[in-house]
């Protein structure tokens, strides 16, 4: 059944980064807005003459509280009439048209084995939504590594929550990576994430279950690699942008 149009107001927008924003929304019809850590959601933004044309969909980047308010983290593209909209001309008070959640992309429904969060950029809030909503719900599970790429430290997102995060929750590991910086602190990488991934799955490929979302380009480096160390298809999930 398709999904109904409603309306959501800007409560708030929060400078995360030099080119990301947080955009907080209420859903005024809802009590709740009930969805599943990893979702999305579709707005129909004001920006073309053609519906398909003013669709954009963004992961939910918080855990669902029972409430009807949700949070998104946005990067604005060079040229993207779609984040151009959001960061130039809406503000709090505007009104957009929205549906979901949807998306298939979420929360593992166990935890026996263990898992790895592979990704770049705003591709962490599908991940965030997962951790949180894990955190607090005290979900029981085994280890769970969260693998994080940016290009440098102002690049980063919600770096000192998940470390707090890490030092609070048993099991869980927050694996910062910087492409473009020198020196890194202790507990963080040098580099790309994919040696950090290659190096944490020897010891458990045959069982560990791993979950991508970025950049299209990280994602099939990605998938290639995983093929190379020799994890079945079935133990790979992705969801790719751009």
């Amino acid at each position: 059944m398709a999904l109904e149009w409603t309306e959501g107001v800007l409560t708030k927008i929060v400078d995360e980064t030099s080119n990301t924003k947080r955009f907080y929304f209420e859903i005024p019809s809802l009590e709740t807005f009930d969805f599943i850590p990893g979702q999305f959601v579709t707005m129909d933004l004001p920006i073309h003459e053609q519906k398909n044309k003013r669709w954009r969909s963004y992961s939910i980047a918080s855990a669902p509280n029972g409430t009807n308010t949700f949070e998104l983290v946005i990067v604005l593209l060079e040229g993207g009439l779609g984040t151009t909209y959001l960061f130039k001309e809406a503000k709090v008070g505007t009104k957009i048209t929205l549906r979901g959640p949807q998306g298939v992309f979420v929360l593992p429904k166990n935890f026996e084995h263990d898992v790895y969060f592979i990704c770049t950029g705003t591709g962490i809030a599908p991940f965030r939504s997962m951790i949180r909503y894990i955190h607090e719900h005290k979900i029981p599970h085994n280890n769970i590594h969260l693998i994080f790429g940016c290009r440098k430290f102002e690049d980063g997102l919600y770096i000192d929550e998940l470390k707090e995060l890490e030092a609070n929750e048993p099991g869980f590991h927050f694996h910062p990576c910087y492409s473009r910086e020198t020196e890194v602190p202790a507990g963080s990488h040098k580099g790309y994430v994919h040696p950090v991934y290659q190096e944490l799955l020897k010891e458990n490929k045959e069982t560990a279950h791993v979950w991508l979302c970025g950049w299209k380009a990280m994602i099939d480096d990605a998938r290639k690699n995983m093929t190379e160390l020799g994890l079945d298809k079935k133990q790979v999930h992705f969801e790719s942008f751009g």
